[in-house]
């Protein structure tokens, strides 16, 4: 089967298709060796076309289990070998697919030039012409203005309902499964709610916890979540992560910008301002924290490029990351997160008003 990918300038690259389709995206890649079944299905990667820099992609075949969400997010998948098992999965999803690829080659691309848009085409009578023609149709990311509706709920959704811990508004902009899990592991019950809730959908859960999720694409297009946040603040304790950072950071008076070629993989470092302590983490995100404001504060910063990774206030209640301490894939360093975000609330409060009984 034929495979052409075209790339922002003009270039093509002749591979080998595996799943058939014509597309495109913003061609972007993560380092992660492992955890390609929890990347394939993060919804952090609507409208993107993901490139695996690791050279082999499914050997230990495919576990529903371990989804992040219930389809494949990518708009396309590039590999320089995919197995049989990934390869079917990304059939019965309709995902265009290539390999044979140098892909560590093309990250070097990625990483000098930026994030790149790109055309696919896949099939048995495709042509270059076909990739170029899809890459004339690609919409850079920060246009895609209504990413947030691909990805949230239909509907509010509870989990853990009958929960003896805090209760959490999660703003879905595009939630990895597994934020939802590790709140419910502590206890929480967990009210998801679309990307577009209003304050007055929040105020009648009443929850002890206003929590904004990750999800793909410019936070400046998240109008419906910046504007719930900034009537939150003070009402609710509020936690963000990744997407939910930059959406705390732009209701609150921060600034937010487009990185060269993001963060995405499961080692990138992290150092605390107050401890000086390194932790390795998981992320995906092509947009940045370029200025907090005046009600943030810094605490976090990546080691590599020092790019805000933590935010924090102590007197609005306020803890958000730009890494993903959930990981799936990747480290657990800094999974006490949410045992910091719920011990802002009530119900922690309330609990250990009756341990110390």
């Amino acid at each position: 089967m034929d495979a052409y990918v075209a790339v922002e300038g003009g270039q093509v690259i002749e591979a080998r298709g595996r799943v058939p389709g014509t597309t495109n995206g913003e061609l972007v890649f993560t380092t992660a060796y492992t955890g390609y079944e929890e990347s394939l299905t993060d919804p952090s990667y609507a409208e993107q076309i993901l490139t695996f820099s690791y050279p082999l992609i499914g050997n230990y075949g495919v576990r529903e289990e371990r989804f992040e969400s219930d389809r494949v997010q990518p708009k396309a998948v590039v590999s320089r070998e995919l197995t049989d098992d990934v390869v079917d999965w990304l059939d019965e999803e309709g995902v265009p697919a290539v390999d044979h690829i140098d892909t560590r080659d093309l990250v070097v691309d990625i990483r000098e030039e930026g994030a790149m848009e790109c055309g696919i085409a896949v099939g048995d009578d495709v042509t270059p012409q076909d990739a170029l023609d899809e890459l004339e149709e690609c919409v850079p990311m920060s246009d895609h203005t209504d990413i947030g509706a691909q990805v949230t709920v239909d509907e509010p959704t509870v989990y853990n309902a009958d929960g003896d811990g805090a209760d959490v508004a999660l703003v879905d902009c595009g939630a990895k499964g597994s934020i939802q899990t590790s709140l419910v592991e502590r206890g929480a019950t967990v009210h998801v709610l679309p990307y577009d809730a209003t304050i007055e959908d929040v105020d009648a859960i009443d929850p002890d916890l206003l929590f904004v999720s990750n999800g793909p694409g410019d936070p400046a297009n998240f109008d419906d979540a910046i504007e719930l946040v900034d009537a939150a603040v003070d009402e609710y304790p509020l936690a963000g992560i990744c997407l939910g950072q930059q959406i705390v950071a732009e209701a609150l008076g921060g600034e937010t910008e487009k990185m060269a070629f993001g963060h995405r993989g499961v080692n990138q470092p992290v150092m605390d301002l107050r401890t000086d302590q390194v932790v390795m983490t998981t992320q995906n995100h092509g947009y940045s924290v370029a200025e907090p404001g005046d009600v943030l504060e810094v605490t976090q910063i990546n080691v590599n490029d020092d790019t805000p990774e933590g935010l924090e206030s102590d007197e609005h209640d306020i803890i958000t990351r730009q890494y993903h301490p959930e990981a799936h894939p990747g480290p657990h360093d800094s999974l006490g997160f949410f045992d910091d975000v719920l011990g802002m609330t009530d119900a922690a409060v309330d609990s250990a008003a009756v341990a110390d009984d």
